[in-house]
């Protein structure tokens, strides 16, 4: 770690955990952006005040920052330990053109080892913001995470120590208190939520130094950067400074619209793509952390997906919405509930939902011990079917299942030629059960390889039907394309989770 971010859990390749750390987002930002004489009759196009707004000289940001820049504070950690890199460990050679592609924003090369001798101390910096006037202030988890000492320093340069009043590593937030003062600067978190377009001014103190700005638009919202189920980032077009994770997005109005948590870093610097958590998410986490030290969420325990148009077609369905329930968990709300593989869960309380996310996002906002009503369609003697189901949320386990775990045993097995891949049964592969059969050699350049599937993968329904032998499979195969249909649905288990996947097919 560094004068810069520290990393969060590990994910995906295009989680968070990979994207560089945001090292400060900025945003555009005054109401009137405009000053001077509007142009006369001979523009044609415009006319009025669009025509004098349109084409007025810019006046700057100055009056925004002015406002704001007192309450943005640098985030200073040591903890005992290693640098981490990204949002989670770089996987890749160092200097490679991957390497540079997803670094952490100025990280650094080598730790700084401090005394005693034998420890290992890192240091690292981020930034984060004053949300009330007794020092109440919120960051990054990333940048708090497991740290032994927190100390902030306030944009006139003074220092204090905090401590960390709770953290929450799914949506990267933490919530920290310097104690002592009741006269701290600080900003409130916006009511609205910003439209594509606004114009946003972001402010950070990555060193220590004094505030930093940049501007910049709101590009997107609710993007997925796969860092997990609950993403819903706020995208910024802006520049980004180093070690501002943890700061905030502020509107024309000094409203905090989002904490910056991310950049995209093709280059190892800014390239203007940055990624916020959104304030009704900050104002929803900060309040649990603040009330208890730690956030609780709803759970109804299914493993779900998104649904593609590949799926859709195997399914039958005439359109993507609605999430997918790959998997219920033993002995969760939605087992007790009915709800089984296959179901597609299309509302919530009488809410559409439109993809996996948004069922998650939903479910994760209410509280445990909330009942909830369930719009689902079942499919039945290849008919679909509506029921409604009533439940009461459990909590969200804090850790997630341990992950499948294949065994070396990896016999010959089936080859299924025009899939591209070698089956066995489950229960002659050790680890991996005794339901499905094992996926045990790939075609690198076969179509199972092309839909994901990997070594030690276990397929546990082919169109619908349970399979224990490879046998099984081929036929469902070979009866799906005599039945001219061009994708084949199979419920595969692997080490992250369980999920449908629908394969192309060629001719028979």
């Amino acid at each position: 770690m560094d004068a810069s971010d520290r990393s969060a859990p590990k994910s995906r390749i295009f989680a968070a955990r990979r994207l560089a750390l945001v090292a400060g987002v900025a945003g555009l930002g005054a109401t009137a952006l405009f000053a001077g004489p509007a142009l006369g009759p001979q523009s044609g196009a415009l006319s009025g005040s669009a025509h004098a707004q349109g084409m007025q000289r810019p006046v700057g940001f100055a009056d925004i920052v002015e406002k704001v820049k007192p309450a943005v504070i640098s985030v200073r950690v040591k903890m005992e330990g290693s640098p981490r890199v990204g949002l989670g460990d770089n996987p890749f050679p160092k200097g490679s053109p991957m390497d540079r592609f997803f670094r952490q924003f100025g990280s650094p090369d080598e730790s700084t080892p401090l005394t005693p001798p034998g420890r290992n101390i890192v240091t690292g910096q981020g930034s984060g913001f004053f949300i009330s006037a007794d020092g109440y202030a919120v960051t990054n988890n990333h940048v708090v995470d497991k740290a032994e000492n927190v100390q902030v320093t306030t944009d006139d340069g003074k220092t204090f120590p905090a401590k960390v009043i709770g953290t929450d590593p799914r949506s990267d937030l933490a919530l920290i208190k310097v104690e002592g003062r009741g006269d701290f600067p600080f900003v409130r978190l916006a009511d609205s939520t910003p439209r594509i377009g606004d114009w946003v001014l972001a402010v950070g103190n990555p060193f220590g130094l004094g505030g930093t700005v940049t501007a910049g638009i709101v590009s997107a919202r609710g993007r997925d950067i796969g860092n997990g189920p609950y993403d819903d980032f706020i995208q910024i077009d802006a520049p980004v400074n180093k070690g501002n994770s943890g700061g905030p997005t502020f509107d024309v109005d000094g409203n905090v619209i989002g904490v910056n948590t991310a950049i995209f870093s093709p280059s190892g610097g800014s390239v203007g793509i940055a990624f916020a958590i959104p304030a009704d998410t900050v104002k929803k986490v900060v309040a649990q952390l603040k009330d208890k030290g730690s956030v609780t969420r709803g759970w109804i325990g299914v493993q779900i997906q998104s649904i593609t148009p590949e799926i859709a077609d195997s399914l039958g369905l005439k359109n993507q919405d609605g999430a997918l329930v790959a998997e219920p968990q033993a002995g969760s709300p939605a087992v007790k509930a009915g709800i089984e593989a296959g179901d597609l869960i299309t509302a919530v309380n009488g809410t559409a939902i439109k993809d996996a996310r948004e069922l998650a996002r939903q479910i994760s906002g209410m509280a445990p011990g909330t009942s909830v009503k369930l719009t689902v369609m079942h499919k039945a003697a290849d008919k679909w079917g509506e029921k409604t189901v009533n439940l009461t949320l459990g909590q969200l386990p804090n850790e997630r299942e341990a992950k499948l775990e294949t065994g070396r045993s990896n016999p010959s097995g089936t080859e299924v030629p025009r899939l591209g891949f070698t089956l066995a049964p489950a229960g002659q592969v050790a680890g991996s059960g005794n339901e499905g059969v094992v996926v045990t050699d790939i075609d690198p350049n076969g179509l199972a390889a092309d839909h994901g599937f990997k070594t030690g993968d276990v397929i546990l329904e082919v169109a619908g039907k349970k399979v224990g032998n490879p046998n099984e499979v081929r036929d469902a195969v070979r009866d799906a394309q005599r039945d001219s249909k061009r994708t084949v649905l199979m419920r595969v288990k692997s080490g992250e989770g369980t999920k449908y996947v629908a394969l192309r097919l060629g001719k028979a």
